[in-house]
């Protein structure tokens, strides 16, 4: 893998932890943090022996969104031309939203551990993830409203499969912060944990019983539910019996069955 300057990448056996490195800013996603967060996660889709992705933040914060000098970058590549500047725009918006749906789209399950702030992009970038843990104490907010703009990076589109349509309308109409307790009565977080030090044991823990499955049965688990999100529910079984005619063929399911019949662990190809 290549050098990053807003990420760390580590490896714990079969689970790839990505780290957003750059505390001294809040983890703020600057220019690089856009383009890399798109290689990682690429990396990880295609690199067999990963099952699982723990994504998380340097330091005391998740990351405190978008860095405003990535906006103010923009703005000074902006002309007089009206027509110019929308092709512009809907370019860079359309390259930002690759980044987030590379880790929606990564056929491994994502994990976030969110501790302090989780703001505005980084509220995107969460509700691309398969699954969510915080801290109790965590803060979150959908900020764009107060920067005078819509939400472009994905909260809109996929929140209200996660917390409703109309919880989603009051935290992105007003931009009010919310704790991670709230956030977990809601249904955006899994689950919630006293102490930074106790939610990563325990998404660790989950990543690592994740990765001790079958990776292609975790793979068409994933692809079933998001194509649910956007499909009637006769579309869906459609799908799984067109999916599942050529998976359950699969040497992964006969080593699984011996191991229920021997009552021994089951140890997976990647």
């Amino acid at each position: 893998m290549e050098e990053f300057s807003a990420f760390r990448l580590e490896r714990v056996d079969k689970v790839a932890h990505v780290i957003i490195n750059r505390p001294e800013k809040i983890n703020a996603m600057n220019a690089e943090f856009w383009q890399e967060i798109r290689s990682l996660f690429h990396w990880a889709d295609q690199e067999r022996s990963v099952r699982a992705v723990v994504l998380s933040g340097a330091g005391p914060h998740f990351s405190s969104g978008i860095d405003l000098s990535l906006l103010g970058e923009t703005a000074g590549q902006l002309g007089r031309d009206v027509g110019r500047n929308s092709e512009l725009l809907r370019s860079k918006i359309l390259e930002l939203q690759s980044s987030f749906n590379a880790v929606d789209q990564c056929r491994k399950p994502v994990l976030a551990a969110i501790q302090g702030y989780c703001l505005g992009g980084a509220v995107d970038l969460i509700a691309a993830c398969d699954m969510r843990y915080a801290t109790a104490g965590a803060q979150f907010a959908l900020k764009e409203i107060d920067l005078g703009m819509v939400a472009d990076l994905g909260s809109l589109q996929r929140l209200p499969h996660l917390i409703g349509e109309g919880m989603l309308r009051e935290l992105a109409y007003t931009g009010r912060s919310f704790s991670g307790e709230e956030a977990y009565s809601m249904g955006l977080l899994n689950r919630i944990y006293a102490t930074a030090e106790q939610m990563m044991e325990d998404v660790f823990s989950l990543a690592h019983t994740i990765a001790a499955k079958s990776p292609l049965a975790i793979r068409g688990t994933k692809t079933m539910i998001g194509y649910m999100r956007d499909h009637r529910v006769d579309e869906g079984l459609d799908y799984i019996a067109t999916w599942n005619a050529a998976m359950l063929q699969s040497t992964d399911l006969r080593i699984a069955l011996a191991a229920q019949m021997s009552r021994q662990t089951p140890e997976f190809p990647d």
